[in-house]
């Protein structure tokens, strides 16, 4: 299986002309709609469409048996009408017959139960048959359509890792125990790794290892983390083998499937490794209306994805017009909002934006997810909006190929947020999500662009790093962390960081282990706050804050305090403390602040890592930078209901409007403007 890769490679894929279309199921629909689709394509600017991700049965509705006729007519049709296609494996649907030979193929739950045939995904990725079956179908499509003058791009699967990712069948057990063995050398070397002399749980042969299924009490922490660690990497070598066809059998042309970086969305799948392996990073982002500001959460994806490409001109492909079907309540998007979506995507990287999907279905279990094209058809609101974004997109070409310029980076892991869900830690009240997104919203809100990085990334860009939740950190990671700091940079650590390896092995000496040197301090003891409690802490001046969740016994060692708990067990010891190490400096924070005093210490660290502060610019207005060799590029989105007013660093013309721009921009409440610098 694929080695994790540390840090993606730049894959440096341009899309051109920028992409705009969706998902194209032609094969829900009668042939004589397929005239009026291309038509109405036509009319929208769509240039591109995802074909085929759930066609396997149409494709092979026997084993052996091809019917490619239907394709070929929508791919000619597609092209006579001058629009691409991004052609998918449709191998994330096997079809019920392959099941019904194959039953061993459906996927095991940790408890025991057989998922069955009737939904998506439905796939256990060490399943032999559904390996070759796979193999076999996307041989004959790339053999087909390699050369078709409509291939633009192969898509792989599709959104891997949803709904399923680990499988706990005896197919998989075996799988398993291979990759431990490659893994670990030994058993005896799995025995160290695992603590096995916890609870008498010793092995004397990797034969003897199962997944970690049901256990009556709380199953081995490391084994649990290794086998999910196996469960994406057989998922990912599924990839790299349908991917590694496509390159022999259909050679130039790019092979990408859509990840979903968001961490709203998947929680199975290590996007620092897979970011590699991709010739084109994509990605499908949806609005969780949980009552948090939704577009925040699209720019972290945005920005998320954009990381796990290596700063390189990725893909949205997919995001919806209006509201989607598959959450409690399903909002439709505000007037401007689809275009407001679309356009953050495209400030924070996107090469163009893509929907799911064209037309609306009327039958199956997302007929009531919105599409380009409404139940209602061409006389909705949804559709005029779909026409203007189309046209704005055209008028966004000079852009093409630039880059997302960066102000600060945030350090984020996905082993260590699988670590973090584990069993058996302070409290279930911390959240390792909750508090990416804090610091997040945080940076945010004082106008900051924010990179991405692995904790074992070259960080030197960065005048300012940040890392909310690092519970897992390797001492290659500790290490990293600590040279950063002491050639210059300024670091921010939140609590229950630093404090295992990579096998959830605590790191010997006081918390926070691999961390302590360069924040300067020990942690002698957690005391996580009860629900409903809370701690007031206390800082220069006189300012406090409220924390909850989670407090701590700090002892500073070598470290500054600067905030002080006023009440609670630690009272009246250090909260948040600072700490100058070689050239730099690291801030830490023992607790979870409220928003306005988490904002107060990144406001801190800011001035110490020289950002000046943007207090000029409102909230809720996103200023974002794309640049390149056809010049600058800004990006103002006002999601506010107040007009914003933003001043520009140099005169340049919008884009979107061909108006001339200087001075201080006003931006309309609910709109977009993108100012090319100088122009």
């Amino acid at each position: 299986m694929s080695e994790r890769t540390l840090v993606p490679k730049p894959t440096g894929h341009v899309m051109s002309p920028l992409a705009f279309g969706g998902d194209y199921n032609p094969e829900q629909w009668p042939e004589a709609v397929w005239q009026e689709d291309v038509r109405l394509m036509r009319e929208a600017g769509v240039n591109l469409v995802s074909v085929g991700v759930f066609s396997w049965a149409l494709l092979e509705p026997e084993q052996g048996l091809y019917t490619f006729a239907w394709l070929d007519r929508v791919l000619d049709l597609l092209h006579e009408h001058g629009i691409r296609v991004d052609l998918a494996t449709p191998t994330a649907g096997p079809p019920a017959w392959f099941y019904r030979a194959h039953p061993d193929a459906l996927p095991v739950t940790r408890d025991g139960v057989r998922h069955s045939f009737g939904s998506r995904g439905a796939i256990c990725h060490s399943n032999p048959a559904y390996r070759e079956a796979a193999a076999t179908i996307t041989t004959k499509l790339a053999e087909r359509y390699a050369a078709h003058p409509a291939l633009a791009l192969w898509h792989v699967h599709n959104e891997y890792g949803a709904p399923v990712s680990a499988c706990f069948c005896d197919t998989c057990a075996a799988g398993f125990r291979e990759w431990l063995a490659a893994r670990h050398g030994t058993v005896d070397a799995l025995n160290e790794a695992w603590g096995t002399a916890f609870w008498g749980q010793l092995y004397t042969d990797f034969g003897q290892i199962d997944p970690p299924r049901l256990t009556p009490g709380v199953c081995n922490p490391a084994q649990q983390l290794d086998h999910q660690r196996f469960a994406d990497a057989a998922m990912r070598e599924n990839f790299c083998a349908e991917r590694d066809i496509l390159h022999r059998l259909s050679p130039g042309v790019p092979v990408t499937t859509n990840f979903m970086t968001a961490l709203s969305q998947c929680d199975t799948v290590d996007y620092w490794a897979w970011g590699s392996e991709v010739d084109l990073v994509s990605n499908d982002h949806y609005l969780m209306t949980d009552g948090r500001r939704t577009h925040v959460n699209l720019a972290m994806a945005a920005d998320l994805t954009r990381s796990v490409a290596g700063g390189a001109p990725w893909l949205l492909l997919e995001h919806s017009t209006s509201g989607v079907n598959w959450q409690p309540r399903n909002p439709a998007k505000e007037a401007g909002q689809m275009a407001r979506n679309s356009l953050a995507h495209v400030a924070r990287g996107s090469e163009g934006a893509m929907f799911f999907q064209w037309r609306q279905s009327r039958r199956g279990a997302e007929k009531f997810h919105s599409a380009m094209l409404p139940q209602g058809g061409t006389d909705t609101r949804v559709w005029r909006e779909v026409v203007r974004l189309g046209t704005d997109m055209k008028a966004l070409a000079p852009l093409q190929g630039t880059r997302t310029v960066a102000d600060v980076a945030i350090v984020w892991d996905w082993h260590s947020w699988w670590a973090q869900r584990l069993e058996g830690h302070p409290t279930v009240d911390h959240d390792p999500r909750e508090r990416a997104d804090s610091f997040y919203e945080a940076l945010y809100d004082l106008h900051l662009t924010v990179d991405f990085a692995h904790p074992e990334a070259d960080l030197s860009p960065y005048p300012l790093v940040v890392v909310p939740a690092l519970y897992l950190a390797s001492q290659r990671a500790g290490d990293n962390l600590r040279r950063y700091v002491e050639n210059g940079g300024t670091l921010v650590v939140s609590y229950f960081s630093g404090i295992v390896d990579e096998h959830d092995a605590v790191h010997p000496g006081a918390y926070p282990g691999v961390l302590r040197d360069v924040l300067g301090l020990t942690v002698e003891e957690w005391s996580p706050l009860l629900p409903g409690e809370a701690a007031w802490i206390t800082g220069p001046d006189g300012a406090s804050s409220r924390a909850d969740v989670w407090s701590e016994f700090v002892v500073p060692r070598g470290a500054e305090t600067v905030w002080s708990y006023t009440d609670g067990p630690p009272s009246p010891g250090p909260a948040v403390t600072r700490h100058r190490s070689g050239d730099g400096t690291a801030w830490y924070i023992s607790t979870r602040l409220d928003a306005p005093g988490l904002g107060t210490v990144l406001e801190a660290a800011c001035a110490d890592a020289g950002i000046p502060p943007r207090g000029d610019l409102p909230r809720d207005v996103e200023v974002v930078r794309r640049s390149g060799d056809s010049g600058d590029y800004l990006f103002v989105i006002n999601h506010s209901p107040q007009p914003a007013v933003v001043p520009l660093p140099h005169s340049g013309t919008d884009l979107l409007t061909g108006e001339h721009a200087a001075g201080l921009l006003t931006v309309v409440p609910g709109s977009v403007a993108v100012v090319r610098m100088g122009g």
